[in-house]
Formats: structure tokens, sequence, C-alpha cells
């Protein structure tokens, strides 16, 4: 097999910096220092005519100027310069062999019509010289392994076991601030900005088989080419755990986010749905995607493909508070995860060693006194139980409490009886300076630790959301019928008809006509005028029914009233088609109605 075409740009020998400079606050001059200080053992060239030095390095007008022994060591650039020059920068690393460029620049695709036609310049030029582009306007790329930081941050990553795809470069300088604080490395960060040719499908599927990379954190607001992102997403997924945030999940933010990357994001259900196809994790906040990254990277991933059996995730909660014991659950309720019920044998095994005042159920309280051993012990009974899928174990440091010791008992057991048989084991010691010794403890094991019940309830749920995601991207399904070939020219015309009626969502009744015409079956649908009609036409289909407005103009019918659930007679079905009638056309008296 052959290089992959984004080798140069993770692993380049030489890098010229165009529009490297040494006036303060200009992002040659950060990008350039960045490069030096992080440590990049290959050759670092700055390319600006008006200077001969910069920042200790001799600096050349132009890349056929630099001498021909430094020429043949660069391979990639890295372009900080205005938008209008840099399809001849381009052009120049094209003609000198260069493999790939990394374009900071603005004012392109996200700067309107002009800076599309600049952009497809770019491309043109780069695709003639088969380099590959990240960017324009972004952040650039780390690399902490190899000491490569072709960024303008001011922050510089430390070497670890994620890497960070982003479509914001603002959000990896807040993420790398955050990271530095909370001792998280990287193994490759990528902003990728407008993506006028790489993009997060090109970045995974290099991901996907990178031997440095564990586990893979998105940041997503929109997709250029939904088709290689769906695709380098499974490639990636199969192999490692991958990690999405996507913002813009509502009308507002889809806009907002269009103005500044170039890209447009559909309906958020539909990219749900893709994605939980696609076996991987969505989270909805930032201290989310860490707290679900390092836990599936230490337990989901190689864990999982070695066989980890999570079952019906049945979840056991260990405390020495009940405070802390009833916040976890509260939250394990929210997220619809099941409580593990003790079996007759182990209530029996923990009756025999505990304190009388135990709690007798799940959560299982071993009371403020717990010492060491109890903790150990109790640990050793609950995950023995056929009942128990997973553990999340909680600790308060009260003054017979003594953390380290604790967090040894239950690594000991974790390692023995929980995440080396296939029952994950998180903890939570609350606190902070006196818990503080037995949270590296934990680290070094290899035990997913968080600092509040709910976290470490909620990495769990991602745990097991990724479990189910795995079986789901697995599953092939099954093909269509050869004696029934599908009608693709119907579907085609149904959607033409929707495109020429500038509709780009489709009424029920044309979605299942797109269904239909793919032999994939749906459940029958009639369309009637008035209540009365409705009536009728319910007691030849039976009940429960459900109800729903047609009227093309609506997207979202729920929003407007117009969807009713579980209709369970001819009474009820004409009193609420009648209301739901008049509650649109009131609403939206503009709006042409089709019926119900």
């Amino acid at each position: 097999m052959g290089a992959h075409t984004l080798e140069q740009l993770f692993n380049p020998k030489g890098i010229a910096v165009f529009g490297a400079s040494e006036r303060a606050g200009a992002v040659g001059t950060t990008v350039l220092a960045n490069l030096i200080a992080a440590g990049f053992k290959g050759a670092i060239v700055p390319i600006n005519p008006k200077h001969t030095q910069i920042q200790g390095l001799r600096c050349w007008p132009d890349v056929a100027q630099v001498e021909a022994a430094l020429a043949r060591k660069l391979d990639l650039a890295v372009i900080a310069t205005p938008a209008a020059s840099v399809p001849g920068i381009v052009r120049q690393c094209g003609e000198a062999g260069f493999k790939g460029a990394v374009i900071l620049s603005a004012g392109f695709a996200e700067a309107g019509a002009a800076g599309k036609a600049l952009q497809s310049e770019i491309l043109e030029i780069a695709q003639h010289f088969s380099m590959r582009l990240i960017g324009p306007n972004c952040l650039g790329m780390m690399r902490p392994a190899i000491g490569l930081n072709a960024t303008f941050s001011h922050n510089q990553a430390s070497k670890g076991q994620l890497a960070l795809v982003s479509q914001s470069g603002a959000l990896v300088t807040a993420v790398l601030d955050w990271a530095q604080a909370h001792g998280v490395g990287f193994s490759a960060i990528v902003s990728t900005g407008d993506a006028a040719d790489v993009d997060f499908g090109d970045v995974l599927d290099y991901l996907a088989l990178d031997p440095q990379t564990k586990g893979i954190l998105l940041y997503v607001e929109g997709i250029h080419h939904a088709r290689g992102f769906l695709s380098g997403l499974r490639a990636a997924a199969r192999i490692k755990p991958v990690i999405v945030l996507k913002s813009a999940r509502h009308a507002e933010g889809s806009r907002a986010a269009a103005t500044h990357t170039g890209a447009l994001m559909g309906a958020d259900d539909v990219f749900d749905a893709a994605l939980e196809r696609a076996g991987v994790v969505r989270v909805e906040r930032i201290t989310q995607w860490f707290s679900a990254a390092q836990t599936l990277a230490q337990l989901g991933g190689s864990g999982m493909s070695s066989g980890m059996n999570l079952r019906e995730g049945r979840v056991l909660i260990l405390t020495n508070g009940g405070g802390p014991g009833v916040m976890a659950t509260d939250r394990a309720a929210d997220l619809l995860m099941p409580l593990a019920t003790l079996s007759a044998e182990t209530l029996a095994a923990l009756n025999a060693f505990l304190p009388a005042n135990w709690s007798h159920a799940n959560p299982v309280d071993i009371l403020g006194d717990a010492d060491a051993q109890r903790y150990g012990e109790a640990v050793r009974l609950c995950l023995a139980d056929a009942g128990v899928d997973t553990m999340v174990v909680l600790l308060t440091p009260q003054a017979m409490t003594d953390p380290l010791a604790c967090a040894e008992a239950v690594i000991q057991q974790a390692q023995q009886q929980g995440n080396g048989r296939h029952k994950p084991v998180l903890v939570c010691w609350m606190g902070e300076t006196l818990v503080n010794e037995a949270r590296v403890r934990f680290d070094a094991a290899g035990i997913p630790q968080f600092r509040s019940p709910e976290s470490a309830v909620e990495a769990l749920a991602y745990l097991l959301d990724y479990r189910r995601n795995q079986n789901l991207l697995m599953q092939a399904p099954s093909p269509l019928s050869e004696d029934t070939p599908a009608d693709i020219e119907g579907a085609r015309l149904i959607m033409q008809q929707a495109r020429s009626e500038g509709r780009m969502v489709l009424s029920l009744r044309e979605s299942k006509a797109i269904l239909s015409a793919f032999r994939i079956p749906n459940h029958p649908s009639v369309l009637v005028r008035d209540a009365n009609e409705a009536m009728i036409v319910a007691e030849s289909l039976g009940y429960p029914l459900a109800l729903k407005i047609s009227a093309p103009a609506l997207t979202h019918k729920t929003d407007v009233g117009g969807v009713r659930l579980n209709v369970q007679s001819a009474q009820s079905v004409r009193h609420q088609v009648q209301e739901m009638l008049d509650k649109v056309r009131a609403a939206h008296p503009d709006v042409a109605i089709e019926g119900v």
C-alpha cells in the first residue's frame, strides 16, 4: 500500500512559512515562533521578500531562490499572506514539488462570491500539482510527537493519544487551554476551516490507521461533502472511538455557522441518525466531549474489540455517602440507564460483613466510615453478581476515610474482576486536595475517574452508546429483492418536483412514496380533507392512530401543534383533526393546508 495522500501534511520533512514576520501580533510571526518553540526537527524556512533574516533564521524572497540543498527538504507550505497572493504562492509551491499546504489566510468561501472564486482557483492549482490543502481560513495543524505546531495558537499541545479535528479554530484554542490545565495530550490537531480540499472525511481516513491516535474528537458545524464524511467516519469508528460535538443544532446556529465556514448543515435529527449508524457517539458540551473520549480511549477501544460485554448496561452504584449516590442515580434515570438488581446471594454476602444499616439496595451505600477493606470487598462482591454489567464507585473524603488506600483496593478489584473481565468500572473521588493523589493513581491504572457523580454516569452512558452504535455499524441492511427492483426514476421525479417548487423538505406523502419506491415497508397513511372524512377513514385503518397536518410550507409540524399521537377512537379523531386544522389555520393563515 502506498503512502496516504495526507502523509506530507502530518509528517513533513521541511516547512516553508510564507508571510513569516517579526511584527508583534502578526500571524506569520506567531506561526514561525510556534514551529521553532515546538522543536520541529526538519527544515524551517521563512519566505518574505522584505527580510533577509527573521527570528534567527535566514529568510528568502521566494521558494525559487532557496538554495537547492535546502529546497529539496521542503514539502509543506504554511501560508499566512493576504488572500489575493495565495494562488501565486500555491503555484510556486507546486512547481517546487511541495505536496501539501496549510493556508491560514482568510477571505475565501466565507467572504462571498469573490472569495469563493479565489478558493476555486487555489484548489484548481493544487489539484494540477497533486497537492493537498488544509484551510483556508483555519488555525492550522499540530503533530506534537514530531514538534509540529503550524498554527497561530498561543498554546502548545502536549503529546497524547487523542486527535482533535475541528472546523472552528477558536474552539481549538479554547480546548488547548483547557487541556493544558487538565493534563490532556494530543496525537494530532487539525483545524479544517473552509475545507477547500482536505475535509473531515480525508482527515478521518488518515487518523483511522494512525498508530499514535487512540480516540478522535470531532467538532462539526457544517458538512461540505456528506458522502466522504460518512465514509471516513465509518472507517475510523470501526477501529477507534470517535466522539462528535456538533453545534448548529438549531436553525439560528446553522445560519451563524454558515457565515464563517461557508458550509451548510441539514436537519439535526438526520445528522444524529447518520452518526448513530456510523458507529460514533455524539455529545453536546465540551466537558462531555473530553469525558467521553477519555473513557472510550481507556475502555471502549481495545477493550471493546477484545470482548467487553456490557450486555444490558445494568449499572451498580457504590458509595460511602447517600447524597452522591442519589445524584448518580438521578442522572442514570435521566439517561434511561437501568440500575442493576442484586441477587439474593450477593445481598446475603454483603449483609455478612457490612454494618446492619447499609442501604440493602442499589445504590449500595457502605456508609461514611467505610475503609479500604470494606470498599474492596464490596466492589468484589458486586462485580461478581451476574446481574451487574458495569459499576460506578463514589467516595467522599470523610474523617475516617483514606482516599488513596480505598483507591488501591478498588483498583485491585477492578483489574481482577471488572475491567480485566470486561465489566467496566468508573470512579468519582469527590473533593480536591484530599483526593488528588488517588486520582493520579487511578489515571496510572487506566481507570476512568471523574470529579462529579453525574459526570461519571454520563461517561458510562457514552460507553453504552458506543457499544450499541458499534453493533449497528456491523449490521448490513438486507438487500432489495431482485424480483422487485427499486423504482429509482419514480423517486427521482418526486425529488425533482419538490426542488422545482423551491422545497428542500419532502411532505409525508412524498417521503412514503420514496420509501415505497425502494421497497422499504412503511405504515399505510391516508390524506383526508376534514374531520368527518378523517373519522370514516380511521375506522377502516384501526387504532391507535397518528395524525399529522399536511402543509409542505410547514417544516416542523410539532412546533405548530400539527401532530397528535396515540389517538384511540373515532370521536377523538374527529375532535383532534378539527382542533388541529383550526389551530394551524389561525397561526398561519397564509399557508396552504392540504389536509391531515
